[in-house]
């Protein structure tokens, strides 16, 4: 059987897309296992001492030593990383010190609310974001170009608590349209959960919206300025088809991995937007964790947070790759 030179470069092209995601992936899997050195070691140089913080301050040597030898605080730090690997490795988080309960259950109770979220803000954001993109990148030097370019630029430098502080200011104190805390516990009905999630829902997607519809503006503006899209131009081709044809395909990987990268800053985001609108979830319990000084929660929760980061920056590169049309398309 003869193979032609075509084929026979789509094959070679296959295997090595194939070998680079072996390599991200193996990457990826050490890069998670040097965060977890991190967690384990920035929550061991937390202040303060965790028998104490169970105990009080008022507790005496004995029953501080006592309480260290039972939680293994005792052992060397390498030792008591390898255990805590272990059990992780296994799917078990351990358990809270501050109340006992297993942490698998604890953060079972909270994950479905903090993806609640992270999924409401990103079925809004990422839209919309690309919609303003598209409308930038279509007419550039408008007036409507620029409204878009110097909101999103100002998003950009505007810290994300300072947002929600000024949504609540005006939304929840002057107004008092909406509520300025989230509590899930007594919502009953979608528009009850609508009202409850405006607030954090807006303030994240503010947060991260703006870097994507910058990039989307540039990508598609990137290749409408390319010499085959001008030639489709000149030939009378519909600017909807130049748009969502030719343009958006074309830049859809840089499009996907800057998507990929916000949603995982959304993820890290969250952590500051739950605490201050005191949301039930994963963000809100390890800053309590913190406060308390229950190490094994925090540990879980960091791990969680950095993993999920890992994660999908990993999947911003594969579907880059995968989405380039050079890679797809190889002559």
């Amino acid at each position: 059987m003869v193979v032609s030179r075509g084929q026979g470069a789509r094959e070679a092209q296959s295997m090595n897309i194939l070998s680079v995601i072996v390599q991200r992936l193996g990457l990826g899997i050490l890069t998670v296992l040097i965060v977890s050195i991190l967690v384990f070691v920035g929550t061991e140089i937390l202040p303060g001492d965790v028998a104490y913080a169970i105990l009080g301050q008022g507790a005496t040597p004995e029953l501080v030593a006592n309480i260290r030898e039972r939680l293994g605080l005792d052992e060397p730090a390498h030792l008591r990383y390898l255990a805590w690997l272990g059990e992780l490795l296994r799917g078990d988080l351990g358990t809270s010190l501050a109340n006992g309960a297993i942490l698998n259950d604890v953060i079972g109770e909270r994950i479905g609310n903090t993806v609640l979220l992270a999924a409401v803000t990103a079925a809004i954001a990422v839209p919309l974001s690309i919609v303003l993109g598209l409308v930038a990148s279509t007419r550039p030097d408008s007036a409507i170009d620029r409204l878009i370019s110097t909101s999103t630029l100002a998003l950009i430098s505007v810290p994300d608590f300072l947002i929600a502080v000024l949504l609540v200011s005006l939304f929840a104190v002057q107004l008092g349209w909406l509520p300025a805390i989230a509590n899930l516990n007594r919502v009953d009905g979608f528009l009850e959960y609508a009202r409850v999630l405006a607030l954090p829902v807006t303030a994240l997607s503010f947060t991260v919206m703006a870097h994507m519809a910058r990039m989307t503006r540039s990508a598609v503006l990137n290749v409408l300025t390319s010499s085959p899209i001008e030639m489709a131009i000149l030939k009378g081709v519909p600017k909807w088809r130049i748009i969502l044809v030719h343009a958006l395909p074309n830049a859809i990987a840089p499009i996907i991995n800057v998507i990929a990268l916000n949603l995982a800053y959304l993820i890290t985001g969250i952590v500051v937007i739950e605490s201050m609108f005191n949301f039930p979830g994963i963000g809100r319990l390890m800053v309590e964790g913190v406060t308390t000084r229950d190490i094994p929660l925090v540990q879980a929760a960091a791990m969680i947070f950095c993993s999920t980061y890992v994660v999908l920056n990993l999947a911003a590169d594969i579907i880059s790759l995968i989405a380039n049309p050079r890679v797809r398309h190889p002559k």
